[in-house]
């Protein structure tokens, strides 16, 4: 169940603090309406690199699409790897 708050509940912020967990922010309300979420620095981080690996998956797929696929023996050349 999510952990929503009103905005004014930050007068006493420890406590709002207190309620984030792993997997579990804090959503803050203003005048009734979502306007912040407050996660756990590793959450969000661990989101952005999420984000990031999709865009970067999403534009490989563009740049095959478009471009071609690489064969596996092109992509060892392409990284120096022999084949083992």
């Amino acid at each position: 169940m999510p952990n929503i708050k009103p905005i004014s509940d930050l007068r006493n912020y420890n406590e709002v603090l207190r309620d984030i967990t792993i997997g579990q922010p804090v959503f803050l309300t203003k005048n009734g309406r979502g306007k912040f979420a407050i996660v756990d620095i590793n959450e969000y981080e661990k989101l952005k690199a999420s984000l990031k690996l999709m865009s970067h998956l999403i534009q490989g797929e563009l740049t095959g699409k478009e471009k071609g696929w690489m064969t596996i023996e092109e992509v060892e050349s392409e990284l120096g790897i022999e084949n083992v």
